[in-house]
C-alpha cells in the first residue's frame, strides 16, 4: 500500500515527503496530516492525493464514471488485496479480461485512478504469468501491455514483457 501511494505521487508530480504507516494486520495504509487526524485506506488517500495534484479527471468525469472508478477501486481493494490463492488470482483475472473485452482502461475509454492502482496491484501477479497465461487472459494483457507503458506508471518496477511470436504457440 505505502509503496503504491509513494509511486502515485510521483506520477501525479506531488513532491512527496508524505509519511505512511500501516495499520493493523491487513496493513492498510495511514497517512499522517499536519492538520488533524491520518487518513486511513488505498483509495481514501490515493483519491486525496489525486485531488492535491488538481488531476480530477483520473476520478472520472462524469457521474457514471466517477461510480465506475470508485467501483474498480472498491475492487482492487476488497479483491486484488484480499485473496492471494491461485483461486482468488485465477477470478480476478478472469472478471477483468471479460470486463476490458471491449473498453481501452477500467472506466471505458478515460485514464483513471483506477487504471493505476489496478495495475500496481496486479504487477506482481503479471510478473509471475506464463506465455500461455498471458494469451488466455488476451484482453488484460493488452490493457497491463498499454497501462506500464503509460507516461510515468511504471517507474522502476520491471517491464512485463508480452511475446508475440507464432513459433511458440504450439510449444509444450
Amino acid at each position: 500500500g505505502a509503496e503504491e501511494l509513494e509511486l502515485l505521487e510521483r506520477l501525479l508530480g506531488l513532491p512527496g515527503g508524505n509519511k505512511y504507516g500501516v495499520q493493523g494486520e491487513r496493513k492498510v495504509p495511514v497517512l499522517q496530516t499536519n492538520n488533524g487526524p491520518g487518513l486511513t485506506g488505498l483509495m481514501t488517500i490515493a483519491a486525496h492525493l489525486v485531488r492535491q495534484a488538481r488531476k480530477d479527471q483520473l476520478l472520472g468525469s462524469t457521474a457514471e464514471e466517477k461510480a465506475v472508478v470508485q467501483q474498480w477501486l472498491e475492487y482492487r481493494v476488497t479483491r486484488v488485496n484480499g485473496g492471494s490463492s491461485k483461486e482468488d488470482t485465477r477470478t480476478v483475472l478472469k472478471d477483468l479480461n471479460m470486463h476490458l473485452e471491449d473498453k481501452v482502461y477500467l472506466a471505458g475509454n478515460i485514464f483513471t485512478l483506477a487504471d493505476i492502482l489496478m495495475y500496481y496491484g496486479l504487477h506482481h501477479i503479471m510478473v509471475d504469468l506464463t506465455v500461455q497465461e498471458k494469451e488466455k487472459y488476451l484482453n488484460v494483457s493488452r490493457w497491463f501491455n498499454h497501462i506500464q507503458h503509460y507516461p510515468g506508471v511504471r517507474q522502476h518496477l520491471s517491464n512485463v514483457v508480452f511475446i508475440k511470436n507464432r513459433l511458440y504457440t504450439n510449444a509444450h
